[in-house]
């Protein structure tokens, strides 16, 4: 991945130390939570809030004194995210981060309207690198504690434990650890550099992106892409080359961008779209692209799709429509 491609990926910034090690002491909740120097990130139903383009963190006390506060042992609540650096080298402090889930009754107690909470694919774009790797962080870890109530292999309740990032079966001691579903979305490029972007079943008709789908269990990245690609539109592709990676929390998936070429002797007109996923697909050049930007919606600034775009395009796109669909 090249440094100019990273920099489009606004999710996969980050500038805390997750440390690991630390997750392993039983009494580190309740230390930083007695620490008025810790930082709490707040949130409900998967957004945030923010003022002046910045998270807004609260301190423990902060909380406690909104009655927010929490027992030691209520840590379903609560989810270390690490910690950062601040200051000069010279003085640099170390800052502790945890996030908070409230529910509907706790966030009446913030004092904030619902407009005041942000959505990730909304402000990912704005953030420091630091706010846009603590958000990602947090909700990706808040969707698996919500999927992740029972244990998959006996069906018992589980608990959090390591700071947020176990859950511990009650009846057999077995461990459930946080998940990721590896997913590929290909930049696809024919003999005249053309690029293949097709309309997927739930966005309006007017949508349009690169190819992607799920990796399949025993498949390498690669063959995932030959075989999605062929799926949905019945290309066939060669030589997927790795771009980058963008972590995509809604609710848990990675998504792993490559550039794959059209088959050598494969006729580019034979596009046939599955017609249950997507519905549409078609080839633009650079030019066609561009002038068809008041008549069709690309992908938002905070997804990896318009990075890749834009890489192929070779300048930034003048839209700024973002999907908040599941999709």
């Amino acid at each position: 991945m090249t440094h100019d491609f990273n920099s489009r990926l606004p999710l996969s910034r980050h500038s805390t130390d997750r440390n690991g090690v630390a997750r392993m002491r039983p009494e580190l909740l309740a230390e930083l939570w007695n620490d008025d120097a810790t930082r709490v990130l707040v949130l409900w139903k998967g957004r945030a809030r923010l003022t002046g383009g910045a998270l807004v963190f609260m301190t423990p006390s902060e909380m406690d004194d909104l009655g927010l506060a929490l027992s030691v042992e209520d840590d379903s609540l609560r989810l270390y995210l690490g910690e950062s650096l601040e200051g000069t080298p010279a003085e640099a402090a170390r800052t502790s981060f945890l996030a908070v889930i409230v529910t509907d009754e706790q966030a009446t107690l913030l004092g904030a309207a619902d407009d005041d909470w942000s959505d990730l694919r909304l402000v990912a774009p704005v953030l420091t690198d630091r706010d846009a790797g603590l958000f990602t962080q947090a909700l990706a870890l808040s969707n698996w504690h919500s999927s992740y109530g029972h244990s998959p292999r006996s069906g018992a309740a589980t608990a959090p434990d390591q700071a947020g990032w176990v859950r511990t079966s009650g009846v057999d001691g077995s461990q459930v650890f946080p998940r990721t579903d590896p997913a590929i979305i290909v930049m696809i490029t024919d003999h005249d550099d053309r690029i293949l972007l097709g309309n997927n079943a739930l966005w309006e008709s007017n949508r349009y992106s690169l190819l992607a789908g799920f990796v399949e269990p025993g498949e390498s990245l690669e063959a995932a892409v030959i075989r999605e690609v062929f799926e949905e539109s019945g290309v066939t592709v060669v030589d997927p080359v790795y771009l980058g990676s963008q972590p995509w929390p809604f609710p848990a998936s990675l998504m792993l961008g490559f550039h794959a070429k059209l088959a050598p002797g494969f006729d580019a007109t034979d596009l046939t779209p599955d017609g249950e996923e997507i519905l549409a697909v078609k080839w633009f050049t650079r030019d066609e692209l561009k002038a068809s930007l008041d008549t069709i919606i690309l992908p938002g600034p905070v997804s990896i799709a318009r990075a890749m775009i834009e890489h192929w395009l070779g300048e930034e796109l003048d839209q700024d429509v973002t999907w908040l669909g599941t999709r």
